[in-house]
């Protein structure tokens, strides 16, 4: 506060010494010249005023926001990259099937895990339409190259409920042979808090309403079952999802170019994105300059060193 005190009585000074100095001569000059003067002796006033209020502590303002309801406070996203996955929890599948979590991740293909319920009123029909809009602009088919694992939240929600939302998205998907890539899942209320827990996905129920509370998100999966890559939001980058799923694989998926692309960029947490890495490219290409510049050496020193060669030397040779 003092320093705000401080700077209002300086600005009060030269609010008096413009006073002092200029108003009697301007007013002398006429009515008109008079009224302008006290205007300009009444604007370093309004802007230390000014200053003053843009330099109130931000502490007040943090003290107005109001905390959430104990009842989300739980809600949201913590990333547990490279965390495995418990692999052992039983769910049901949308054939009415018991399954272990462990039979979506072979060894081979990466998985998109993401943890949705059919009657979810908005955010889960967004997020896995974005999803699906994504999968149609990638040129790797569903099950091929990779897998999606969606996990209801909801220990209410049967099987038969999640196979019409399955059938639901594989039409908007658009390609055939495709559902053995996509698979819903439903279980008890303790194993899926603890598949939530395992990857960071905090969630609540909300009784007076019916509904869960949660966020969107996807989560790629490495082919044995850990956390390589979140990827938040409703709307997904189609070459964000490509680069993810070909850097979760490790190597096991993707043509030897794409997997030689996946050197020269780098995942962006701000932006959730991949962009391109300098340092790599600067020295893949210091490399590949490398190799030139000492191929066309070693060429020019081979045919300098046979001119220099006597006749005889040369037909032995």
């Amino acid at each position: 506060m003092n320093n705000h005190v401080g700077g209002k009585s300086g600005c009060l000074a030269v609010w008096a010494w413009f006073a002092r100095r200029r108003v009697r001569g301007l007013c002398a000059a006429g009515p008109l010249f008079c009224v302008a003067a006290r205007l300009l002796c009444a604007a370093p006033v309004l802007l230390c005023t000014a200053a003053m209020l843009l330099c109130a502590p931000q502490q007040a303002l943090a003290q107005r926001k109001e905390p959430p309801p104990p009842q989300l406070e739980n809600v949201g996203i913590t990333e547990k990259l490279d965390a495995p996955l418990p692999l052992q929890l039983e769910f049901v599948d949308s054939q009415g099937r018991e399954v272990l979590l462990e039979r979506y991740f072979d060894g081979r293909r990466p998985v998109i895990l993401t943890l949705n319920y059919s009657n979810c009123p908005m955010l889960c029909s967004l997020q896995l339409n974005g999803l699906v809009e994504a999968m149609r602009q990638m040129s790797w088919d569903l099950g091929d190259k990779y897998q999606v694992v969606t996990v209801s939240i909801d220990p209410q929600e049967s099987h038969q409920r999640a196979d019409l939302t399955k059938q639901k998205y594989l039409r908007q998907y658009g390609r055939p042979g495709t559902a053995d890539g996509w698979h819903f899942l439903v279980g008890r209320e303790e194993n899926i808090r603890r598949l939530a827990d395992a990857v960071g996905f905090g969630y609540a129920y909300i009784p007076q309403e019916n509904q869960y509370a949660h966020l969107a998100v996807l989560i790629i999966c490495t082919p044995d079952g850990r956390i390589a890559r979140y990827l938040p939001g409703i709307k997904y980058d189609r070459q964000t999802l490509h680069l993810s799923l070909l850097e979760a694989s490790q190597g096991k998926i993707g043509s030897p170019m794409e997997r030689l692309l996946m050197y020269c960029f780098h995942y962006d947490a701000q932006s959730h994105r991949y962009g391109l890495a300098a340092m790599r490219l600067m020295r893949w290409a210091a490399g590949v300059v490398t190799v030139l510049v000492g191929g066309v050496l070693i060429y020019y020193w081979r045919r300098e060193l046979r001119k220099s060669r006597p006749a005889g030397q040369e037909e032995l040779s």
